[in-house]
């Protein structure tokens, strides 16, 4: 079993059993796992970071209208599907990791119309480690009581990004 498959074992298990799980009772009751692409090793990137040489500090909309605010660090620039792309990369105010929240062109179809996140790997010397098949839904794509960053318009990409999970609801 490879690691990205044990992973999604284990964040099944938390979805179902665990008591912070972003799934009410009922939700629970009927899980069955969270629906994913194959793992694709062409949408893995180690990137540079193009930092902000001033990191400008930005307000994120958030899915129940509140807003919540981050600093732009800078952007990365890939290839998928010999596409050039372009995401900009975000540090939450009060601190953590760096935190890419984007829309591809696989949404609403297959993905969360509101986004999927990404918590590229710092290797500390200017790269990132960015890796969409670890591509997340806000905890707001399982139950409306949660409260997302939703993707800015910069970070809305027109390449098929068929990595990470898929949406949670038909």
């Amino acid at each position: 079993m490879s690691e990205l498959t044990e992973s999604r074992k284990e964040k099944d298990a938390f979805f179902k059993e665990h008591p912070q799980s972003p799934l009410d009772a009922n939700q629970k009751a009927s899980f069955n796992g969270l629906h994913y692409y194959p793992e694709n090793p062409a949408l893995r990137f180690n990137v540079d970071l193009e930092k902000d040489p001033q990191p400008e500090r930005v307000s994120m909309p958030t899915s129940t209208g509140d807003e919540q605010e981050y600093f732009r660090a800078g952007q990365i620039s890939f290839v998928a599907k010999g596409q050039h792309a372009v995401l900009q990369v975000y540090i939450p105010v009060d601190g953590g990791n760096y935190f890419i929240p984007f829309v591809d062109a696989t949404a609403p179809a297959e993905t969360y119309g509101g986004g999927r996140y990404l918590e590229p790997e710092d290797f500390g010397d200017g790269r990132l480690h960015v890796d969409f098949n670890l591509a997340y839904n806000p905890y707001c794509a399982y139950n409306d009581n949660w409260s997302c960053p939703l993707p800015p318009a910069q970070n809305r990409l027109s390449v098929r990004i068929e990595a990470g999970e898929k949406k949670y609801h038909s």
